[in-house]
């Protein structure tokens, strides 16, 4: 499978035909390179949002997504079969039952989809938005084996994308969003952490850019990176490809998931094997408190 990255950056878009445009030309780009699978950032589609209801309030903007998250998903769509790719389109906020979800979709080129809602909300997704939890781990059935997505600060939670690659996930996506250069680094530590304990692939894909005009979304800090287990067949460090910090583009790999079973039997370490079953206990002792009389 060949996988790109993108790191997108916030523009103001106030059409759904717009966002439609802005990916058909990234993807045109893209497709001219082979690529089989393309990912966007947590949150690509709320610029739309955020343009059309400019100087409301974050929420508002994130609101005002929600209620165009159907022909966001459906303008997505359109884009994947034009170019024949497979296409995670991000993530977005959506109304599902009555309560406000971040749900991330991979379209297939023949209009198939499968979704991930994210788990975890941060802070402000949880205080300031109203976004809720929502869906446990899936693992998506891909030409290529089992995928999974962790949005955002789903991938800081070792237990979420161990689920998934429990289930078979052999490339693990993550669609971020982060505010703070230290937001960025937690998603990206966490990313080539999971890695190297799951022995898998784990691909970011940020929002980039100060957008002043958009509340939900006005810094964005990040960078695009596909990670491995830092094991033998693979780099020292465990990077397979890495963007510059806030640089906007795509990252490609060439991703083989017969790679991942041959480091899993052959590795220097076993960390997938090796994977505690149960959680593990801590017992508390005091050497030093003073002798009973």
């Amino acid at each position: 499978m060949r996988l790109a990255a993108l790191a997108w950056t916030v523009a103001r878009t106030p059409t759904v035909e717009g966002f439609a445009q802005r990916l058909d030309h990234a993807l045109g780009t893209l497709a001219t390179q082979g690529v089989d699978l393309v990912m966007l950032p947590e949150y690509a589609g709320v610029e739309v949002g955020a343009a059309r209801a400019a100087g409301c309030g974050a929420r508002a903007e994130v609101m005002e997504t929600a209620a165009l998250a159907p022909a966001l998903e459906d303008a997505i769509a359109a884009v994947a079969a034009h170019h024949g790719v497979w296409l995670l389109g991000g993530s977005l906020p959506a109304q599902e039952g009555g309560r406000l979800v971040n749900r991330a979709t991979l379209f297939a080129p023949d209009g198939r989809r499968a979704v991930q809602r994210k788990g975890r909300m941060t802070r402000f997704e949880a205080e300031e938005w109203g976004v809720a939890p929502a869906g446990p781990p899936v693992a998506i059935e891909t030409p290529w084996g089992r995928l999974g997505i962790a949005i955002c600060y789903d991938a800081e939670f070792p237990p979420i994308v161990r689920a998934m690659v429990t289930a078979g996930a052999w490339l693990v996506l993550v669609p971020a969003c982060t505010d703070s250069k230290a937001g960025a680094t937690r998603v990206t530590i966490s990313a080539r952490a999971r890695a190297i304990e799951n022995q898998c692939f784990v691909a970011v894909a940020p929002t980039l850019g100060e957008a002043p005009w958009c509340e939900s979304l006005d810094a964005n800090h990040g960078r695009a990176g596909i990670y491995g287990p830092a094991d033998r067949g693979f780099p020292a460090d465990g990077i397979i490809a890495e963007g510059a910090e806030d640089a906007p583009g795509a990252v490609i790999a060439d991703l083989d998931p017969s790679a991942i079973e041959r480091v899993r039997e052959h590795g220097a370490v076993r960390n997938h094997r090796d994977w505690p079953d149960e959680p593990i206990a801590c017992a508390i002792i005091s050497p030093f408190a003073p002798a009973a009389a």
